[in-house]
């Protein structure tokens, strides 16, 4: 997450990376994804731990709008209503404007920090939980499972806990937590 205007729309972020699942997760993969109503049936049986999570958080609709160049994808910008409704006509045409803008500024930054050989973009852009990250690559050599799952392990302990993602990747990177192969919930360290 690059900037979050308010707190419920840092609360959806967190939501979306501590579950993996959402508008969010699944205009990175495809195209907009546009929810007027969080509450429908539809809604629930597409992400069914997402939504009531989001609807608690104070989310009404949410319209997940990826942020890309051609082939490249640079993120997606997500913005949430209160209340449930679509976006108009203008409003929508002001949001892909938004998406566009932001786009043009990612690759501005990019321009003037550069990027690696590697076409990796500079330290500091994407992702601020690099916790998570170091606790995911803890995971995998501890468990000798590929990075997807030691993700995913990290999710299914949280969620059931009721916390951040982040939280519990520090936990993991502090050496606080270690989730052991024979256990759902892992254990702590003494």
């Amino acid at each position: 997450m690059l900037y979050a205007t308010d707190r419920t729309a840092s609360e959806l972020e967190d939501l979306t990376l501590t579950l993996g699942e959402g508008p969010c997760v699944d205009a990175t993969a495809g195209g907009p994804v546009l929810v007027a109503d969080l509450t429908v049936p539809e809604c629930r049986s597409r992400w069914p731990v997402f939504v009531p999570a989001a609807v608690l958080a104070g989310a009404g609709a949410v319209f997940a709008l990826p942020l890309r160049v051609g082939g490249i994808r640079l993120g997606v910008l997500d913005l949430y209503r209160v209340r449930a409704g679509d976006l108009g006509a203008e409003q929508l045409a002001d949001a892909l404007v938004l998406a566009d803008t932001a786009c043009a500024v990612l690759l501005d930054d990019a321009t003037r920090h550069g990027v690696d050989r590697d076409g990796q973009w500079p330290e500091g852009t994407g992702l601020h939980h690099p916790e998570v990250h170091q606790a995911t690559g803890m995971i995998m050599v501890q468990l000798g499972v590929p990075a997807a799952v030691a993700l995913i392990r990290l999710r299914a302990y949280a969620y059931p806990q009721d916390r951040r993602l982040r939280d519990v990747a520090a936990d993991v990177v502090a050496r606080h937590l270690r989730l052991g192969p024979a256990r759902t919930r892992g254990d702590r360290n003494g």
